[in-house]
C-alpha cells in the first residue's frame, strides 16, 4: 500500500514538472514570435505627448523598469504606488491577494495621490495578479478621478494579462482610455526589442 501511495505521489510530481515544462516552453516560443517583430524597428524618437505622468506599482521590479523607460522616452514624472503595510512576496501573499480581490477590499495607499491637473496624459501600470490588476493598482484606481485626462494603462505579467484592461476601463473614473500595452517578463536578451516595442506603442498614441 505504501509503495502504491509513493508511486502515485511521484507520478503526480513528474506530471506536474512535465506540464510546467511544456507551459514554459510554449510561453518562451510565444515571446520569441511576438518580440521578433520589434527587433528591427527603426523608430527611435518619440513624438511629443505633452506633460506626462507615469503611475506604477511594482513588486518584483519589472513594472518599474517599464515605467522608467516610458519616463525616459517622454520626459514624464514618476509616481510609485505604495501601500501600507508593504506587501511581502511569499507563498501566503497570493492567497491574501485572492481574498482581497474577491471581497474588493484593497490595501491602503501609503501616500497622497499626485495632482493630475498639471498633466495631459497619465500612464498607469501594474503587474497582473490572478489574471487582473494587482490589488495596489485597484487601490489607486479606487481613489483616483482622472477628470477627462488621457489615461494609458499597461501591464506586466508572466504570460497572460487576463481581464486586466477590461477591469481597468471599468475602474478608471472619468478618464479617456487610450491604447494599452502589455509586457511579459522577459530575459535581458530581449531588452532592445522591448525598448522598440515601447517606442512604437508611444508613437501610436
Amino acid at each position: 500500500m505504501l509503495k502504491y501511495i509513493l508511486y502515485v505521489v511521484v507520478s503526480a510530481a513528474v506530471l506536474a514538472l512535465v506540464c510546467g515544462g511544456v507551459h514554459l516552453l510554449k510561453v518562451a516560443l510565444k515571446n520569441k514570435k511576438e518580440m521578433a517583430q520589434y527587433e528591427t524597428v527603426n523608430e527611435t524618437k518619440v513624438k511629443p505627448l505633452g506633460k506626462v505622468l507615469v503611475v506604477y506599482y511594482s513588486l518584483s521590479g519589472h513594472t518599474k523598469e517599464i515605467a522608467e523607460i516610458i519616463s525616459q522616452k517622454t520626459g514624464a514624472d514618476l509616481y510609485e504606488i505604495e501601500v501600507s503595510p508593504k506587501i511581502e512576496q511569499n507563498a501566503l501573499m497570493y492567497m491574501k491577494v485572492k481574498k482581497q480581490l474577491q471581497e474588493k477590499k484593497y490595501p491602503k495607499l501609503a501616500k497622497p495621490l499626485p495632482d493630475f491637473s498639471q498633466y495631459d496624459m497619465i500612464f498607469v501600470g501594474a503587474p497582473v495578479w490572478w489574471y487582473t490588476i494587482a490589488t495596489p493598482g485597484f487601490a489607486f484606481l479606487q481613489e483616483a478621478d482622472f477628470a477627462g485626462k488621457k489615461v494609458v494603462p499597461f501591464s506586466t505579467q508572466g504570460s497572460n494579462y487576463g481581464s486586466f484592461f477590461e477591469d481597468f476601463a471599468k475602474n478608471a473614473r472619468n478618464g479617456e482610455i487610450l491604447t494599452s500595452a502589455n509586457f511579459n517578463n522577459l530575459p535581458e536578451s530581449y531588452a532592445k526589442a522591448v525598448d522598440n516595442k515601447i517606442t512604437q506603442w508611444l508613437n501610436s498614441l
